[in-house]
């Protein structure tokens, strides 16, 4: 089958994420094969590296590497994730080892993941058997951020399943990739190296004092003493982590060692770091290669695989991966420091030749199945499958726990209204964005500005600009809009204007719109501190409250009395206003009641949009009318909702506008509304104010999340370079408009926080509700206890 009959033949890019050479480590040179073994495989294949840097300077990269990280800066990996994300990835291959990154065992690169649209394979360089608390918490995360998890031995899947509970089918094997070389005798090469004649024992790898080279010093006069012509190759320079710790402490200390046992003529220290063709040329000379660790905690060792994949007897430890690979005689394990075990193996195996080629050989053959060749094939299926999968059935994500969201950030996101300026003329507030430019073909929403109206009044008391007016002159203009939207003869307010100043007609006139309209009237009539402002604010909220009455829709009557409340939080003596919450709550109570059932804990047949409206409304009516009844029935329909929503209390999912959710049916998963995630909020800080459980506040926190990455895909919804905020999230990705609902919904969440946490500096009808929470709160629970 040729290269492009595979399936993986549709992939266009993938993008592995580790260390790289020049940078001297083991998953650097791993990174650098499979990524050249891509691109040789799959040459149609844009390959490519993201590389993590351990000193501020970097390397000096080869072409492949088009992105670096510095591993202990955290923003540098929302910088590669974006990076990513706009680069026409199809599937991300990270290379992980926990201190490859920056952050307590290795936790930033969580960072990255969460925020990735495409695929993530991770390859598990390490899997550890008694891991801590953090170790244990950053591989589940881990795993819970990949589509799949590929480890290079069948202990690691005893690990991961008995360990970590992750499912064994996420888990895939793939073997370290070896280089194809033929299977040649060992005297062909010991010419270059001046040994010709003499028996070859090698060990090779960045030393370091966990590998035990001691122990096979101390072998080596027993085996000398049998083989005066043996010598004993050590290759590798000092591990730089070693080297910036210690020096070349141990590497001398072997020498002095070998020294004082009169075996130094019987050993050669090749300290450089060795580009692969001259290293496949070191194992080609070597008679028997030795690995004598000190510790089985080691789940794969690429030394390993390249000394067997060349066809070498070889003599090691009994560390994880050894187990498995000398299995069936082809190779021999040995105790942990036991230095007469390893000086009798390696001389067995120069007493019988007929065994040490035949171990050889088995090596050999059973090594034909790790060919980078044959590997990178492996990982392209596996790119295809997962690529495949998330196309066909996207996968929701756990979320991250609570302490790994902002890794130690709780501060709340900037408040910034660049955008929202942006999508504003001297009309209004523009309905549209194409991407991130105002889209003048679709006019002005009534509702849109009625939200800006709001946003404003909010950010008031937590933005400060220069041009000290600039809030105000955008107040005055979506006010000045909702007063030209009323419609005189109707008494309703008009829905869109086009770009050319005319109305649509008078169809447009929804119940929805006019009831988010008196929505925003009431909270500035509440809010506002400009008595001309306020004034014309109550006046339209007047003219058009009555026409609440007749509307047939919970959502219509849901915003209308939020509106109502927020008007009688300055004007608590109006009656009428009064009367028509009351009116208006009772018909929502007996939505509740009417249709509410053991698995169905909602007003109407279906959920749909801005759902947690209707308990919201019904909860403030309970609250300000002391009716325990409303307060019970809301708070349990709010519960359900966010269960509905989040299906735990983990991550936040809200309903899709791609079919909501009927009664009896399933849930939209996807065109997830940063709308729904708004009134979620709110609600859910409302049920905080009346109960004041932790859970609605952490609930309201969660809704927060989903912006800013912790929902479905990983991605945020929000952008910190414009302000805005992206329309939905898709079963693929982001819708990339930033329309005036969207971006007001991320502000209104922003800012509701901000309300929560801060007492604003200035007030109006606000200060005095606050003022007034504990004295409501204590008015309830009487009249609770006396229901």
């Amino acid at each position: 089958m040729t290269s492009s009959d595979r399936p993986w033949a549709s992939l266009q890019a993938a993008a592995l994420i580790g260390s790289y050479v020049p940078r001297r480590c083991g998953i650097g040179t791993f990174s650098s094969d499979l990524a050249e073994a891509l691109a040789a495989t799959a040459p149609h294949l844009n390959t490519w590296t993201v590389a993590m840097n351990d000193r501020p300077e970097g390397y000096r990269y080869p072409p492949r590497v088009w992105f670096e990280i510095n591993q202990n800066r955290l923003g540098e990996y929302r910088l590669a994730a974006d990076y990513l994300n706009m680069s026409n990835i199809n599937v991300v291959s990270l290379q992980h080892e926990y201190g490859l990154f920056g952050g307590s065992a290795g936790r930033y690169i969580l960072e990255l993941l969460r925020r990735l649209r495409m695929p993530v394979v991770t390859t598990l360089h390490t899997v550890l058997k008694d891991p801590d608390d953090n170790q244990r918490e950053v591989l589940n995360q881990l795993a819970d951020a990949s589509n799949r998890l590929v480890v290079m031995a069948d202990r690691a899947y005893e690990f991961l399943t008995d360990i970590y509970k992750i499912p064994r089918e996420k888990i895939q094997l793939i073997h370290h990739g070896i280089p194809d070389v033929p299977f040649v005798d060992p005297n062909y090469f010991k010419d270059q190296f001046g040994v010709e004649g003499r028996k070859v024992v090698l060990t090779f790898g960045l030393l370091s004092p966990n590998k035990g080279i001691e122990n096979m010093v101390e072998a080596l006069p027993h085996i000398v003493k049998q083989h005066p012509d043996l010598v004993y190759i050590v290759l590798g320079a000092t591990h730089p982590g070693v080297m910036a710790n210690s020096g070349e402490d141990y590497r001398l200390g072997l020498k002095q060692r070998a020294r004082e046992l009169g075996v130094q003529d019987h050993i050669e220290f090749v300290n450089k770091f060795v580009e692969l063709d001259e290293l496949l040329e070191f194992l080609g000379a070597a008679d028997v290669y030795v690995t004598p660790y000190l510790n089985e905690a080691q789940i794969t060792s690429g030394t390993l695989a390249y000394a067997l994949g060349t066809g070498k007897a070889t003599v090691s430890t009994p560390y994880w991966y050894a187990q498995e690979m000398l299995a069936d005689d082809r190779g021999i394990l040995v105790p942990f420091k036991d230095t007469q075990a390893l000086a009798e193996a390696v001389t067995r195996l120069f007493d019988n030749e007929t065994e040490r080629h035949a171990m050889r050989k088995r090596a050999y053959q059973y090594t034909r199945q790790m060919r980078w060749s044959e590997v990178a094939g492996q990982y392209l299926d596996l790119f295809t499958q997962v690529r495949d999968e998330q196309r066909k059935h996207p996968r929701p994500a756990s979320a991250l726990p609570r302490k790994l969201r902002n890794d130690g950030q709780n501060e709340l996101s900037e408040i910034k209204l660049d955008h929202l300026f942006t999508l504003t003329d001297d009309v209004g507030v523009f309905r549209q964005a194409k991407f991130t430019v105002p889209d003048r073909h679709a006019g002005y929403a009534t509702d849109d500005n009625a939200r800006a109206l709001v946003t404003l009044l909010l950010a008031q008391d937590h933005v400060r600009y220069t041009a000290g007016t600039s809030l105000d002159k955008l107040i005055v203009r979506c006010l000045s809009f909702l007063d030209h939207a009323l419609d005189s003869r109707t008494g309703r307010f008009r829905a869109v204007m086009r770009f050319d100043r005319t109305w649509h007609g008078d169809d447009e006139q929804s119940e929805d719109v006019h009831a988010r309209t008196i929505w925003a009237l009431g909270e500035t009539v509440a809010r506002c501190e400009a008595r001309g402002h306020m004034t014309l604010a109550a006046n339209l909220f007047q003219r058009g409250l009555d026409a609440c009455d007749t509307f047939k829709h919970p959502l219509a009557w849901a915003d209308g009395l939020i509106g109502i409340h927020a008007y009688l939080r300055r004007f608590s003596g109006d009656t009428h206003a009064r009367r028509l919450r009351e009116r208006l709550a009772e018909r929502m109570l007996d939505c509740f009641k009417t249709n509410v059932g053991d698995d169905w804990v909602w007003p109407t047949n279906s959920v749909t949009y801005t759902a947690a409206r209707l308990p919201h409304a019904l909860l403030l009516s309970g609250r300000w009318m002391f009716n325990d009844e409303m307060i019970q029935t809301a708070l349990r329909s709010l519960d359900w909702l966010w269960h509905v929503h989040a299906e735990s209390d983990d991550q936040f999912a809200p309903v899709g506008t791609e079919g909501y959710f009927p009664r009896g049916g399933s849930k939209a998963r996807f065109a997830q509304q940063p709308i729904e995630a708004y009134v979620t909020l709110d609600a859910c800080l409302e049920a905080f104010r009346v109960t004041d459980e932790q859970h609605w506040l952490d609930r309201a926190n969660r809704c927060l999340s989903w912006f800013l990455g912790d929902n479905d895909l990983r991605v945020p919804l929000y952008d910190h370079t414009t302000g805005g905020c992206h329309d939905a999230l898709l079963a693929h990705g982001v819708h990339e408009n930033q329309s005036a609902q969207a971006t007001l919904a991320w502000l209104l969440s922003l800012l509701s926080q901000y309300e929560q946490i801060f007492e604003p500096e200035s007030g109006g009808a606000d200060r005095k509700l606050r003022s007034e929470k504990t004295e409501s709160k204590s008015t309830a629970d009487a009249s609770k206890s006396t229901a």
